[in-house]
């Protein structure tokens, strides 16, 4: 028997809401990950900076504050934070960099054994075969 339009209308709704309980759900599986991850790299963080300071342990709640903002704040500590966060940038675009703009690679013609014969490479062409000039 076929379905009336507002049957179908029904079916469709339905199928909405299914989808947008199943969106809600995972979002919430989402968060709860991501809930997670950041407990776990607390603990990690937080258990190497107490192997690294021991002393630390057993500040108040107040004074490991106070001893983080100075420590943080202070001159040295940005410019090796930004010294860090320069170079994690760099290796990070590296990748993406050096694949939009590498050139195909020149594919050698003729003999294929003539560099193991001996045959002079660029590095060797100038003749010093690597010896320094002050030796």
């Amino acid at each position: 028997m076929p379905k009336t339009k507002l049957e179908k209308i029904e079916e469709l709704n339905e199928r909405i809401e299914q989808i947008k309980n199943r969106q809600k759900e995972l979002k919430q599986q989402h968060n709860r990950q991501e809930r997670k991850d950041r407990t776990k790299r607390l603990c990690q963080r937080m258990g190497l900076f107490e192997s690294m300071l021991p002393g630390t342990i057993t500040l108040t709640d107040e004074r490991f504050k106070t001893f983080l903002e100075k420590t943080i704040l202070s001159e040295s500590a940005s410019k090796l934070l930004s010294a860090l966060l320069t170079e994690q940038n760099a290796a990070a675009a590296a990748p993406i960099y050096a694949s939009a703009t590498a050139q195909p690679a020149l594919v050698p013609v003729g003999n294929p054994t003539e560099t193991e014969q001996g045959e002079a490479t660029d590095e060797d062409a100038d003749g010093d075969n690597g010896e320094s000039e002050a030796g």
